[in-house]
């Protein structure tokens, strides 16, 4: 039998050591009220996002995608232990805060930071956004990247996510 043949070691664009990543953004409110999921439109950002790690190697945590894009909504009370536990077991952190702010992913954001993962937060342009995101980064390793696109701040986004993995490991003496 034949194994499937791996990609070469330089194809892999993620940081060393970097094996999932929990994905964060806006969900309940953008959830279409006829139909109960997320449009296709809200949807795109988040899944361009998990296609482009998952392609990469990366296991990606995703509350948007597990609950089928608001097919199968989660109470609450399992929602909220789900996604605190898979942020606290991330490598990293990714998420589109939302404008005007979504309450659920400012906690998430909250927990990313109090468990000391690196950050990595995505800001569309012309959006104005809470003074604890814009200011996150002197309390905690957040990377900013600002775009109108996601599927075309990909390779922004992989420079924030090396250079946040990177801040991280220095501040704790890692290599």
């Amino acid at each position: 039998m034949t194994s499937a043949p791996r990609p070469a070691a330089d194809s892999v664009t993620h940081p060393p050591g970097i094996r999932s990543v929990f994905l964060a953004g806006p969900f309940l409110q953008l959830l279409d009220p006829a139909t109960g999921e997320m449009p296709e439109s809200a949807r795109s950002p988040f899944d361009t996002l998990i296609k482009h790690f998952e392609a990469q190697g990366l296991s990606v945590h995703n509350a948007h995608r597990r609950e089928a894009w608001g097919a199968d909504l989660m109470r609450p009370e399992v929602c909220t232990r789900i996604d605190q536990e898979e942020i606290r077991k991330a490598d990293a952190f990714v998420a589109l805060p939302g404008s005007p702010a979504s309450p659920g992913t400012h906690i998430e954001i909250g927990w990313a930071s109090a468990f000391g993962k690196p950050i990595v937060l995505l800001l569309e342009r012309g959006r104005d956004y809470t003074f604890l995101v814009q200011g996150l980064h002197t309390v905690a390793t957040v990377e900013y990247v600002l775009h109108t696109d996601v599927a075309g701040a990909l390779t922004a986004v992989d420079k924030a996510l090396h250079q946040a993995v990177a801040r991280h490991r220095e501040e704790r003496g890692e290599r």
